[in-house]
């Protein structure tokens, strides 16, 4: 997952941006949305970005033209008419880039535009997707783009979604400013997960898994071996490697890692251990390997993150 895939939407002036509403306009998951990309079109001038804001029966008489186009509805929205959805939705992917936020994501999965697609859906929709699950790869994730696709689940995290659409496409001076007029202090990254997520999908379904899980976050600081994983919730290590490639995408070693970089990240932001310690903390007894894989993960080195909480809002 890669916001880099943006950067040719980033030359684009001006940029037409479509969000497409099709729930309450006083829900989180289209005011976070929205209200950061409304103030950062009021900083910029339509001349860089053009944000087009409508509902379902607008957008279907309207003309294509977009650059970005997502559809965005809170999770107890209830699908829209099976005509009307499909009208809306072909006009969505007309952009360039295309997704949902919220439902959104569910829909645009049951409508079979998702194959194979990573997405971020919400937590409390994950009782809705029997039927997409072999069609749609979901994730844990905050948001999602893959390819053309971009998806958010919605909630406080259409916020970060927002906000982080905004570093991509107009700069970090841009996001930072945004950011200190809604009073936003850290934006939280793509990879993080919904905490509630993996026990609200599996906790049933896959008990061993969400142990499994449960495992690594506890165990941050000395981390465990996927055998030593694998023994504790009594499986093989191939049966535990197989359930983490079917159900989240990965390997167990793969999504151990990640959860120990978030974690780093975090700690890096939000206290004043030194890097050293912050890579102590988290597991990483060489500072090089630390450095080399949190430079994988986030694009950047554990100093030039702590220089962004160090660094004065633009």
């Amino acid at each position: 997952m890669s916001f880099d895939t943006l950067s040719s939407l980033a030359q684009q002036r001006p940029l037409r941006l479509l969000l497409v509403n099709a729930g309450e306009a006083d829900a989180i998951t289209w005011a976070g949305l929205v209200q950061p990309l409304r103030l950062a079109a009021a900083v910029l001038g339509r001349d860089v970005l053009q944000l087009e804001t409508m509902t379902p029966s607008q957008v279907v008489l309207a003309q294509p033209g977009w650059h970005m186009a997502l559809l965005v509805a809170d999770e107890q929205q209830h699908p829209l008419p099976p005509e009307q959805a499909r009208a809306v939705i072909e006009r969505c992917r007309s952009a360039d880039y295309w997704g949902g936020v919220g439902a959104g994501v569910l829909w645009l999965a049951k409508a079979g535009l998702m194959a194979g697609v990573r997405i971020a859906l919400p937590w409390a929709l994950y009782a809705d997707t029997e039927d997409i699950t072999d069609r749609a790869i979901l994730t844990p994730h905050l948001f999602e783009v893959d390819g053309r696709h971009l998806s958010c689940c919605g909630g406080a995290a259409s916020i970060d979604f927002s906000l982080t659409l905004i570093e991509h496409l107009f700069g970090a001076n841009v996001q930072a400013s945004i950011k200190e007029s809604l009073c936003v202090e850290r934006v939280r990254g793509p990879e993080e997960r919904q905490r509630v997520a993996l026990q609200a999908r599996f906790g049933a379904l896959q008990p061993r898994l969400s142990e499994a899980v449960t495992l690594m976050e506890t165990n941050i600081e000395e981390p465990l071996s996927t055998d030593d994983i694998a023994n504790l919730v009594g499986l093989s290590r191939r049966q535990l490697e197989r359930l983490f490639k079917q159900y989240l995408g990965s390997l167990p070693s793969r999504y151990y890692l990640e959860l120990r970089l978030q974690r780093a990240r975090q700690l890096l932001l939000e206290t004043n251990h030194s890097i050293v310690q912050v890579g102590l903390m988290c597991g990483f007894s060489s500072g090089s390997h630390f450095s080399t894989a949190f430079g994988a993960l986030f694009g950047n080195t554990p100093r030039e993150e702590r220089q962004r909480k160090l660094m004065p809002p633009a």
